[in-house]
This record gives structure tokens, C-alpha cells and sequence, in this order.
């Protein structure tokens, strides 16, 4: 959820300020972009040198820096605006009234009045300060203001007591703002079903007919479904690729069957099912259990055809669930990909060809038409397969009612 954010963490005078170093590192390790602002008090709890060295970014703690003599602005509009979201984290007491109040009297409160992003506020403080009733209205103010907060944690206080006031642990900050994320995405809640790579159907036990399917589109749909906040269910053939998420479960297989049997038992459960596979349209009617020995003789192989999983998840899905087909042609493309769309029950279909250049089996671009059941028709340029599958679900989404 975090990857690639432009993150403001801004750090305020609290005993607290000593866990932002780990945020800071937690931040950059989910792949965000981190810039941190100090209030004057906060320097007396961590060092700026710590958290611009873990951060990888110059600490402001000022309206204005020396640069080797000369004074150099800090713009707060121009840090304001740039913040994906700004993390107030510790946010204390004195600071959480400033920005209630509409203070700016330091480059931090500035700044805050001046951002247009989310902001999380993480306060920290004692437990007496805390259920003050000045301090429970401020927090209940910044909060009508649209502002998040992460509840303060219970336990043991800087002074020694224990109760409710302690900055939330820098795991959980992140585990808040990425549900928060995650719940307004547009595919929160939904489980979407995708199958891809290839299947290998066995001749002998070390031979197998199958095709060239690296299996990347499969996996740059389930990247683009999880960035959306579905939850994943990724049925892949033989393949070397490698994918890891929270939200993200991979199944292997290797035969149409074994595949069939995967993404028939999941259907259910999927409020979208993306059918990527290459699987392979025939197989051998007999498997040679042992190695077959060359010889100068011909070898024939009889083949038999393999089980239609399109077809069958076509026609048993519900009308709620969203169903999307591949087609890989090579001549007469949209006639028999719209043939396909309307024979398999399609909801929509995405046509491959592998006579364009850069796209098809085993590269990182790709090439495709989208056609839906009203006969929309959309061309795609040549683009990254993560941008194509982000482009497929962009067009699914205006269609898809569930």
C-alpha cells in the first residue's frame, strides 16, 4: 500500500520520538519515499543526522537552513503539497493544540495547514494529559477536520505509569494507515480469481506438450488487483515466477486438469475471474509411464482434447460474478475473439496477437484489444504488462455492478 507513496513524517517534542527512527525505517522498507520535519523540541529527543540518515533525505526543522552561509528557504506549501500523506507521529499535546487551533508558528504546524493529503495523527503522552478534556477535544476536533487518528496505545508511560497515552508502535501506525488505504480502494473486499502460465501434459515421464507462457500477465493482473485492495487467488501453471503479498495466495499446478480442478474449486468464492491461462488444448490419450527409448521408428501420439475450463466456469458462474477470457490468435483476430467472447459467456475478453511485436509469450510488454458482451471495442498501445493489466481493470471497474 506504501510503495512508492511520498511520505511527510512529522516529528514532534516527545519522549515518543525515539520510535520514530524505526517508522522511518519501516517506511522506506515498504518502498515510500520519506521526508521528515522536526519541531525545535523534537531535536532534543532524536537527532535530525539519525533521521535524515534513515530517511536518505535532509531533516527540516526550520523555515529556513544554512547551506554552507546562506539562508535557504523551506517552502511548507510546496512540502505540503507534495506529501502523498503526512504521518504527525509522535503528535504531542502542546503540538496537537497548535494544529487544532490553526497555530504555525513552526515549519511543522505550517506545513500541516497547508497540506491537501491525508493525515495520520499519532499522539503521545501521558495518561493524565491524554484524558484531559482539552486534549480529548483538540483530538476531536483535528478529527472532524477529516484527520485520522491512531489511537494511543496503553501501557508503561515515560513517568512510570501505566494507562492509556503511549504512541502507537510504529508496526501498528503502518498496519493503520495501510488498512485505511486498502478500505477505500476499489476493490476492498472483493476476491478476485486469475489463472495463468502454462500447462504441461505428460507423454512419458520425462517428456510433455505445453507452450511458451511465461505466466508474467497472470502475475501483472493479480499486482494490479492487489493495488486495488481485492484479495487474490492465483492459480499458476509451471513457471519460475515468483510473487509474495499479504492479500495473495498462489496455487501451482501443472496439467489443464490439475488447473481445472483449482479454478473450478475457487470459483465461488471470486467476485471477478480472470481466466489468463495458456493452457494446452490437447493432450496424449496415453501416458508412457517410463521413458520412451528413440528408436529409428516414427512415433505417433495420439491426442484427445483437454478439459474446456472457460467454457465450464462460463457456464456455471453467477450472473454477479465478472468473467474475463484471454485470446491468443494469430490470424482473423478479432473475428474469432469475439467469436470466443460469445461462445464461452464472456463478460469481457482480452485479444492477444503474437504478430505484433512485443507482445505475446515470454516478454514485458504487450499489446492488446479489449472487447466486452455490448460490443465495446478498446485498443491498447504497446505498454508494460502491469500497465495493460492496470488498464484491464480500469475498464472492468465501469462495468462491473457487484
Amino acid at each position: 500500500m506504501l510503495h512508492g507513496k511520498k511520505v511527510l513524517l512529522g516529528v514532534t517534542g516527545s519522549i515518543a520520538a525515539y520510535k520514530s527512527a524505526h517508522l522511518v525505517r519501516l517506511l522506506v522498507k515498504a518502498g515510500a519515499d520519506v521526508r521528515v520535519v522536526i519541531t525545535p523540541a523534537a531535536s532534543e529527543f532524536v537527532t535530525p543526522l539519525t533521521l535524515s540518515t534513515l530517511s536518505k533525505n535532509p531533516v527540516m526543522d526550520s523555515f529556513t537552513n544554512d547551506d554552507r552561509g546562506a539562508k535557504v528557504w523551506n517552502n511548507h506549501v510546496e512540502l505540503g503539497l507534495w506529501a502523498d500523506l503526512f504521518i504527525v507521529a509522535p503528535a504531542s499535546s502542546n503540538t496537537l493544540s497548535k494544529m487544532a487551533s490553526g497555530q504555525c508558528d513552526n515549519l511543522l504546524t505550517a506545513t500541516y495547514a497547508s497540506a491537501k493529503c491525508p493525515v495520520y495523527i499519532a499522539p503521545a503522552m501521558d495518561l493524565d494529559m491524554y484524558a484531559h478534556p482539552a486534549n480529548l477535544e483538540n483530538l476531536s476536533k483535528l478529527e472532524s477536520f477529516g484527520n485520522h487518528i491512531i489511537p494511543a496505545e496503553e501501557g508503561e508511560l515515560a513517568s512510570g505509569l501505566e494507562g492509556k497515552g503511549r504512541m502507537a508502535e510504529p508496526e501498528n501506525i503502518i498496519s493503520f494507515i495501510e488498512s485505511h488505504i486498502r478500505s477505500n480502494l476499489p476493490l476492498y473486499g472483493k476476491s478476485v480469481l486469475i489463472n495463468g502460465g502454462p500447462t504441461y501434459e505428460a507423454i512419458d515421464a520425462v517428456r510433455f506438450i505445453g507452450n511458451r507462457s511465461s505466466g508474467k500477465m497472470a502475475v501483472a493482473l493479480a499486482q494490479a488487483a492487489l493495488q486495488l485492495g481485492a484479495k487474490v487467488e492465483l492459480v499458476l501453471g509451471p513457471t519460475a515466477l515468483e510473487a509474495s503479498h499479504a492479500n495473495l495466495t498462489i496455487t501451482r499446478v501443472e496439467s489443464t486438469q490439475e488447473m481445472y480442478d483449482a479454478v473450478t474449486t475457487r470459483v465461488k468464492g471470486a467476485d471477478i475471474i480472470i481466466l489468463a491461462a495458456a493452457v494446452s488444448d490437447y493432450k496424449p490419450k496415453t501416458q508412457i509411464a517410463e521413458k520412451q527409448k528413440k528408436s529409428k521408428d516414427d512415433w505417433s501420439i495420439e491426442l484427445v482434447p483437454t478439459v474446456d475450463i472457460l467454457s465450464e466456469v462460463g457456464a456455471t458462474r453467477s450472473s454477479k460474478q465478472y468473467l474475463v477470457g484471454f485470446a491468443l490468435e494469430t490470424q482473423n483476430e478479432e473475428e474469432y475473439a469475439q467469436g470466443k467472447l460469445e461462445r464461452k459467456k464472456l463478460d469481457m475478453i482480452i485479444l492477444n496477437s503474437l504478430r505484433t511485436q512485443g507482445a505475446g509469450f515470454g516478454v514485458d510488454t504487450n499489446q492488446v484489444i479489449i472487447f466486452d458482451k455490448d460490443n465495446n471495442r478498446v485498443e491498447l498501445p504497446l505498454m508494460s504488462k502491469l500497465e495493460v493489466a492496470q488498464q484491464i481493470f480500469e475498464q472492468i471497474l465501469t462495468r462491473y455492478e457487484g
